[in-house]
């Protein structure tokens, strides 16, 4: 078996400890466990985080920039065969890494990741409709193309990660352009529906806030690197499960939006250097 890391990037969460118990939990453990922290993050979380993994080696590096940038700047850390990548406010059943390595160790692919399910039931509308949108891409979306695979998800083949590297002008959609490039290089990924884990959604309650996250965070980046990688036309030609809640109209308006605005933002910063 190659030797395994897992990456758990955080942002001033204390749900990070949740995540590296289920990690030390693994029926197979990974070799070491290496935490990307903002450099915001409060030391004693990540003092806590390192003791609840008595078992399996952690390391916490203090990183600059947001997650995307952090984990750019961690690629010379990762000296494992495979890496793989969580995020702290996941948790993950015990057979979880051994699933998800499986496809990389043997051979079989470059990259591999799998779906998230909710920690808990919904709690109001917003909620449930993540709950909704997420199953419409893990069953409709990304068995059709991974390149749509949620990075907090996947494993890796590290040689072929460092050489591809994050493109740092795209925060928010670094999964989808490390994908696309993979496999834009020949690089094979495969879905691993049943390397799941648990994904926290439980902080959504605003819908304002859910609003500029959908809109900043994931659409408007994703329209960014649609259009650096060339898939914008691809991209209008999916289809995927309608998702029957109300919410689904204001997702339909914003996305035109988004497209005009992530090919006006992609021009402006394409000549920038590409961080990682």
């Amino acid at each position: 078996m190659g030797s395994v890391c897992v990456q758990v990037a955080v942002l001033n969460d204390p749900r990070l400890l949740d995540a590296v118990r289920s990690l030390q939990a693994q029926t197979r453990r990974p070799d070491r466990i290496l935490i990307v922290a903002a450099p915001t993050t409060p030391q004693a979380l990540l003092d806590a985080a390192v003791a609840a993994a008595p078992n399996v080696p952690v390391v916490a590096a203090r990183l600059p920039g947001y997650v995307t940038e952090a984990r750019a700047r961690a690629m010379p850390l990762l000296t494992e065969e495979i890496t793989v990548f969580f995020d702290a406010d996941g948790t993950a059943p015990p057979e979880w890494l051994a699933r998800l390595v499986r496809p990389v160790e043997s051979g079989a692919a470059a990259f591999a990741g799998g779906p998230t399910r909710p920690l808990r039931p919904p709690e109001n509308s917003i909620e449930r409709y993540i709950v909704l949108l997420e199953a419409s891409i893990y069953e409709g979306l990304v068995p059709q193309r991974v390149t749509y695979l949620p990075l907090h998800n996947t494993a890796w083949r590290t040689a072929d990660l460092q050489r591809l590297g994050f493109d740092g002008r795209l925060p928010g959609a670094e999964d989808h352009d490390l994908e696309t490039r993979a496999a834009q290089a020949g690089l094979v990924g495969t879905f691993v529906p049943e390397a799941w884990v648990f994904h926290d959604k439980s902080n959504e309650t605003s819908f304002l806030r859910w609003l500029r996250r959908r809109y900043r965070n994931y659409l408007l980046p994703l329209a960014m690197s649609l259009v650096k990688n060339g898939e914008l036309r691809s991209r209008l030609g999916e289809r995927r499960p309608a998702v029957r809640h109300p919410l689904r109209y204001v997702d339909a308006a914003m996305k035109p939006l988004a497209l005009i605005d992530g090919y006006v933002r992609w021009h402006r910063v394409r000549r920038r250097p590409v961080t990682g």
